[in-house]
């Protein structure tokens, strides 16, 4: 009985993508541009093919390459035969056939594709532009044993120059093999910089001539060779990948303390740093001989890296030791500096003329910014859309960050909806007679740093918000959308550098009391009212300048012109280490990264979410097989080790209905409750699990087709059978519940939400009326099961609410 329940509702749910997959090609990232014909190309096992233009090792290699995958991928013998260019059926066509430039302006990455019923061309300017059509190609081979093309023409080339992945091998070590593994599926994905982060407090992991000590001594014994460096730099260059490293100074420089305490700017003693944060070890300004140490590391990283620009870190300086030594105080002085910034301003020149000095560029991240730094300077913004809108504004070149961290658990839509273009600065209308401004100061207590806070603001009357807005403390004006506001109650949402915020606030004539779904668990919030209500009858006009004289204070922010915006280079997805490691690092990168690699190559336009998750599942299901991702095997290696020796199916059904905390809930619990360090196990629950639950996500897709017609139809019943089995499952997880007892809360969290959504729904199909009391009842066990557990929540309660919210209120 069970497995025809689980039969019929895959059939079912798999029908709700087949719209979605006729619309468009299962590709991702999506091409600029695809006209579809009718028709088919089938490929035997044999492919004749031929190259038009220079003969070139790369070239080769990369035809040798598309063989190899595509037997991968689909499991069969399969041979790619050279003949002449009037007889093939794969003609490749490359003007420039050198691998990938050093130099960002000299890359060309488009390419066109088309596919008829008899042949298979590929024309591009680099061999850069061909390696992006042939992992297109790839992916329209998919994984079937037969090989069936569409008729398609497609014209390519990346939205930004510059599409990047960072990855941090200070804070957890990754071997070379898991480093390639990553630069295999950034290449699927048509990312082209690898972000290398080798040094931090953590640990330095360059192999140094000149200084030994970093890597003898502060490397815990895991560092990369020098020859393991060049192999990591060749490999990803022969996949159209440049590797930019960085290098963090003058603050992140605990390790350098370690190795070399007389650089630093406290004479310490000093000893490895295991515990994660921002720590207080920077290096000397006022010493001769940090800009030596500089200029010998640079001289090292340029001859390794061969690529135009060096990261220099630069951020989150911690002044202190800069503030207490008498030195650094008395050269600030004599330097004419009047505070920490000016002097790592000083720094930064000196330490950008030394970049000069060995041809390379700076990159750095937000904190670099200065009127004196030369204006080829990268700005890599993790402060947000106001950082880049900042740089760029002042002339700097500027990438973004923010909004694609993927040690950050959050869903692929937050991720899909941000980019590297900052929204335009909210304009705020005329204020009509009849309209009144409603302003509130919040804040949001935090388990780690300092509390969210701002204002949120209503301009309307008692029958429409005509416009609302939320300023927070140091962000420029972000519009939100109301969902109701009534009755004293508001709930209105945003997307933020934290994730999708929605906020639940009850207001009064005074204050304010509520909380905010951070991602998908929840922060207290508490506030008061900024002044008396003002409408614009009370003023003499309604002018703009007077909504500004009575709305809260914001930070300003550029209108960016068209020229502005051309300084955006593109963005980078990050994976930093702290609850990452090699056990578990594809599943944190990976398909998210697919994601964030479409928002930065294809067309702006492209919004639309469930067709996204729709061709993300499906490549990641091809990227398992054509380049051996181990995302899907890396959760299961960390699921069985948790069975023991028990069944691994009740417990895989059992995380599909959780989900990590969102944003940095799991570090601020970690860091409240233990010792938030390298010490941490990262062998949980929590660590075993995706970012978001696909499971709760498709479900809430059917339940919100269901609810717009709530009969018993088929979406009724496939909706009652996957509710009837996570009730099940709760008697199939006994047995490891008695292993692990810490999970006995989550788990009956799950069954009582299961229970209700399945009350609910049966109800919900006979009366959309719903008793004060049960909706009372309802909301508590809501407000219980979210709250977060093991740094878990419990997704289902999203389904729970969804229903009850269908109910008429009384």
């Amino acid at each position: 009985m069970m497995t025809k329940i689980l039969l019929l509702i895959t059939c079912l749910f798999c029908s709700v993508w087949a719209n979605a997959q006729t619309e468009q090609l299962l590709l991702m990232p999506y091409p600029q541009n695809v006209e579809r014909q009718q028709g088919q190309l089938v490929l035997g096992e044999t492919i004749d093919f031929a190259v038009e233009g220079k003969k070139s090792a790369a070239i080769t290699a990369l035809v040798t390459t598309l063989g190899k995958r595509i037997q991968q991928q689909t499991g069969q013998t399969f041979r790619l035969k050279k003949t002449a260019l009037n007889k093939a059926q794969l003609v490749i066509r490359v003007a420039n056939v050198q691998p990938i430039s050093n130099l960002i302006a000299d890359w060309d990455e488009s390419y066109q594709l088309n596919i008829t019923a008899a042949k298979i061309e590929l024309t591009a300017t680099q061999s850069v532009g061909a390696q992006r059509g042939l992992e297109t190609l790839l992916q329209l081979v998919g994984t079937d044993k037969t090989i069936s093309l569409p008729v398609v023409s497609i014209s390519d080339h990346p939205r930004f120059k510059w599409r990047g992945l960072l990855l941090d091998t200070s804070r957890h070590f990754f071997s070379v093999a898991t480093i390639k593994r990553q630069i295999d599926a950034m290449a699927a994905a048509k990312y082209n910089i690898f972000h290398w982060h080798l040094t931090d407090d953590q640990g330095w992991r360059l192999e140094s001539k000149k200084y030994p000590k970093l890597h003898k001594l502060a490397s815990g014994g895991e560092y990369y060779t020098r020859k393991q460096i060049r192999d990591v730099v060749a490999y990803a260059r022969a996949r159209g990948i440049q590797v930019l490293p960085e290098i963090d100074m003058p603050g992140h420089a605990s390790a350098i303390a370690v190795a070399y305490p007389e650089l630093m700017s406290a004479p310490g003693p000093y000893a490895m740093e295991y515990r994660w944060g921002v720590h207080k070890p920077t290096l000397n300004p006022a010493n001769e001989k940090v800009y030596e140490f500089a200029d010998a590391i640079i001289a090292e990283v340029t001859e390794l890296f061969p690529f135009e620009y060096v990261h220099i870190g630069g951020d989150e300086v911690d002044p202190e030791h800069w503030n207490t030594n008498p030195d650094i105080q008395s050269f600030m002085q004599t330097q004419g500096l009047k505070d920490h910034r000016a002097l790592q301003a000083y720094f930064n020149q000196r330490l950008q003329k030394i970049l000069q000095k060995h041809q390379r560029k700076m990159i750095g991240w937000d904190e670099i910014q200065h009127k004196d730094l030369p204006n080829d300077i990268v700005i890599h913004s993790w402060r947000g859309p106001d950082g880049v809108s900042d740089a760029v504004s002042h002339g700097f070149q500027a990438i973004l960050s923010t909004g694609y961290y993927l040690d950050q658990a959050q869903t692929g839509a937050y991720h899909y909806r941000n980019d590297p273009i900052p929204p335009k600065p909210l304009v705020i209308k005329n204020i009509a007679n009849d309209e009144l401004i409603h302003s509130w100061r919040f804040e949001m207590p935090r388990k780690r740093g300092r509390p969210v806070t701002g204002t949120f603001t209503f301009i309307g009357n008692d029958k429409n918000i005509r416009q609302a807005f939320v300023d927070f403390t140091g962000k420029s004006r972000r519009e939100v959308l109301v969902k109701s506001y009534a009755k004293g109650q508001a709930i209105f949402s945003l997307d933020t550098w934290m994730g999708p915020v929605e906020f639940r606030v009850n207001l009064s004539a005074k204050n304010i009391h509520g909380y905010a779904i951070v991602g998908n668990a929840p922060y207290a919030l508490s506030g008061e009212k900024i002044d008396a209500k003002v409408s614009a009858a009370q003023a003499q006009n309604t002018s703009e300048r007077f909504a500004q004289k009575y709305l809260p204070k914001t930070e300003p922010v550029t209108h960016l012109s068209a020229e502005q915006e051309a300084l955006i280079l593109g963005g980078e997805a990050a994976l930093w280490a702290e609850i990452v490691n090699e056990q578990s690092i594809d599943l944190r990168v990976w398909p998210r990264g697919f994601i964030i690699a479409e928002r930065l190559w294809s067309a702006r336009d492209l919004q639309d979410e469930n067709t996204m998750y729709a061709r993300v599942n499906s490549v990641e299901r091809w990227a398992e097989k054509s380049i051996g991702l181990l995302h899907r095997q890396q959760q299961l290696n960390a699921l069985q080790t948790l069975a023991g020796k028990n069944e691994i199916a009740p417990v895989k059904m059992f995380v599909d209905l959780l989900e990590p905390a969102h944003y940095y809930h799991r570090q601020h619990e970690k860091s409240a409750y233990e010792t938030y360090s390298k010490a941490d196990p990262l062998n949980r629950l929590a660590d075993a699990l995706p970012a978001e639950s696909e499971t709760i996500r498709q479900f809430n897709q059917r339940l919100a087709v269901w609810l717009k017609n709530p009969q018993e139809n088929a979406d009724y019943v496939a909706l009652r059978a996957e509710l009837e089995l996570w009730r099940a499952n709760r008697k199939q997880l006994q047995p490891l519940l008695i292993q692990h007892p810490e999970w006995t809360s989550l788990a009956n969290k799950v069954d009582a939400v299961a229970r209700s959504s399945l009350e609910l729904l049966e109800l919900r199909v006979r009366t959309d009326a719903l008793a004060p009391s049960e909706r009372k009842k309802v909301l508590e066990l809501i407000q219980h099961a979210r709250a977060l557990d093991q740094e878990l929540v419990v997704a289902t309660v999203t389904s729970l609410e969804k229903i009850l919210n269908s109910f008429t209120s009384s």
